[in-house]
């Protein structure tokens, strides 16, 4: 049987005190969530003046990033590329950049995802809080 690595909270607090101190390092206003490698919540935080839309959109765009073990962005260029239909796809609805897999040991373990500014943006805070994990 194989062994994989997992988030521990540890992890999961680490990864949001570093996307926290991103978004405040730039003064962005958004809602940070990760989730583990089922796309299942394991963290919510939505800043002073992020919008209440945000908290729906980051667990979205991380939940997807973490089924589809590749970041979110990719959904939205196949979408935008005219391959409309994927729209239709079942039990993702986060296709929109900001969401970003967690990846350790070739595994993936979970994702970030953020809104609340340009998608670039969320997406950069993302990858912050991934980077401070030691792996």
């Amino acid at each position: 049987m194989k062994q994989k690595p997992y988030l521990t909270l540890v992890d999961v607090k680490t990864i949001a005190a570093a996307a926290e101190a991103e978004a405040l390092a730039n003064h962005w206003a958004v809602c940070i969530a990760i989730v583990d490698d089922g796309g299942h919540l394991l963290w919510l935080q939505r800043l002073d003046g992020a919008p209440a839309v945000s908290a729906q959109i980051a667990p979205a765009k991380a939940h997807t990033a973490a089924l589809g073990r590749r970041e979110s962005k990719v959904y939205e260029d196949i979408i935008n590329q005219g391959r409309t239909s994927f729209l239709s796809a079942p039990g993702i609805s986060g296709m929109l950049e900001g969401g970003v897999p967690i990846m350790v040991e070739g595994a993936c373990v979970g994702a970030v995802g953020v809104s609340g500014v340009k998608s670039t943006e969320d997406a950069q805070i993302a990858r912050a809080g991934i980077a401070a994990l030691v792996v």
